[in-house]
């Protein structure tokens, strides 16, 4: 079986986070590195853009490996 590359997201990211909602005026720990952040998710749980993205792109590459190794999900 060949692998197929991942296919890489776009130079400006994945997620879309220009509303105000994603936005608070008190920094709290990001619940990926812990360190301060204003961003809040989709949830409102405090987390940087970079690290759901980063997240994000692992969770699939998790799936897509299990995927390939049991031919499901």
């Amino acid at each position: 079986m060949t692998r197929r590359p991942r296919p890489q997201p776009p130079p400006s990211g994945l997620l879309d986070w220009t509303s105000s909602t994603h936005w608070s005026g008190t920094p709290r720990p990001c619940r990926y590195c812990a360190r301060p952040t204003q961003l809040r998710d989709s949830k409102r749980s405090p987390a940087h853009k970079t690290c759901a993205e980063a997240a994000l792109q692992q969770q699939a590459a998790d799936a897509a490996d299990a995927y390939h190794q049991n031919g499901q999900l």
